[in-house]
């Protein structure tokens, strides 16, 4: 915030003061960090982009950013649909992504991870278990990180749970190991959150989620055990690693659900109603 901006001021209280400040506008925040469209260009390596980006103004409920901006959304979206041409070419997912890229970093820690989660090709689900796998390079300037997750489905509830999960990280040089594997795995299990659990709700009055009690979050019970694989290049630049594995670790789970039922679900989150509907 800015007190002294002509523009207005992004402060709420403000707005409602005896001589309110004046919202700032909405802006578009430039490429390649972007704001709302970070991380909607894909690092592979296909003939054919178009990547349309729309800002709304004028919006019926007041906004603010989630963590990561739009690479939590993007990358879950890009990354799904990966999993989908892989499908449509018959390849393993993993494969599939290692022969579109040409960043021998991106590659890498593609390759670790898959390594470390013992990943077999041509893997199929169980319809109760999956397994799948998400990556992005943050905001395609910052850390690298590949994710696994294993996936258990209680078909009869629509529960998911996400026992376990894999990352592998290139954050270039690597300053504090333990500073960096909490970045990757707290953001697996804050995405975890959001991907299963967290939803605002709102109607035409207005938004109905008011307090902490009613919000869905993930417990402590329900947080997967991680595992993380660190790739030091101590002849690179460092790498801002903040929020870089909430985007592929909601990729990985959605792709594990449809490795293990075959349906695909494009809406978060994964909650059982909606994994129910899916399942029907």
């Amino acid at each position: 915030m800015r007190t002294g901006d002509p523009d207005g001021v992004n402060l709420l209280a403000s707005w409602y003061l005896e001589n309110p400040k004046q919202p700032g506008p909405p802006r578009m925040l430039a490429q390649p960090a972007g704001g709302g469209d970070r991380n909607a260009i894909p690092l592979y390596d296909l003939p054919r982009q178009r990547i349309v980006s729309h800002l709304i103004k004028d919006m019926p409920l007041r906004v603010s950013a989630l963590r990561t901006l739009g690479a939590y959304a993007n990358v879950f979206a890009i990354e799904s649909f990966m999993d989908e041409l892989a499908a449509a070419a018959k390849a393993d997912p993993v494969e599939f992504r290692l022969a579109h890229l040409k960043d021998p970093r991106a590659k890498a820690v593609i390759e670790a991870v898959a390594k470390a989660a013992a990943w077999k090709p041509g893997e199929t689900g169980s319809g109760t278990h999956g397994r799948g796998i998400g990556f992005a390079k943050y905001k395609t300037l910052a850390t690298y990180v590949a994710v696994i997750v294993d996936l258990e489905l209680d078909r009869a509830s629509g529960q998911i749970k996400v026992p376990r999960a894999y990352a592998a990280a290139d954050s270039g040089q690597i300053i504090n190991p333990d500073g960096l594997t909490n970045q990757i795995e707290g953001g697996i299990v804050q995405s975890t959150s959001w991907t299963l659990h967290e939803e605002v709700q709102f109607d035409r009055n207005g938004i109905q989620s008011r307090d902490w009690d009613g919000y869905p979050i993930l417990t402590m019970k329900e947080a997967p055990t991680v595992t993380s694989v660190l790739i030091d290049r101590p002849n690179d630049h460092s790498l801002g690693a903040g929020e870089a594995s909430q985007g592929p670790t909601a990729a990985a789970i959605a792709n594990a659900f449809a490795a293990a039922t075959g349906r695909r679900i494009r809406d978060l989150p994964l909650n059982p109603e909606r994994v129910k509907a899916a399942l029907t």
